[in-house]
């Protein structure tokens, strides 16, 4: 069991994705995400492997939920920058976390 102060640790923000780019020189199949957190936290890149259950085209312009205070991870030659939420659908691919409405970026969840 955590304590609630363990749980206020992990920043957990709303962002929308601007940008989607295919990653081929990662291990497994995924893309290069540009996310816009608002003016607090900024634009951070990440990857992700959503490429099974997401086209780029459908992921530009859509919110996501981000861990956004773990440490810069490289992935290869990209820096990941913070890790995006989702659960394993039944084939075991992520499905992203998202709001039901629109959030201003950067919105924390509580």
């Amino acid at each position: 069991m955590i304590q609630f102060d363990d749980f206020l640790k992990v920043d957990i923000r709303v962002g929308t994705i601007q940008d989607a780019q295919d990653f081929p020189e990662a291990r497994n199949p995924a893309y290069k995400l540009l996310i816009d957190f608002g003016k607090d936290i900024g634009t951070k890149k990440t990857s992700a492997q959503i490429t099974q259950n997401y086209t780029k085209e459908e992921l530009v312009g859509r919110q996501v939920a981000a861990v956004v205070n773990f440490p810069k991870k490289q992935i290869g030659k990209f820096m990941s920058e913070v890790l995006v939420l989702g659960f394993p659908d039944e084939d075991k691919n992520v499905t992203l976390i998202f709001p039901s409405k629109t959030i201003p970026n950067g919105g924390r969840l509580y």
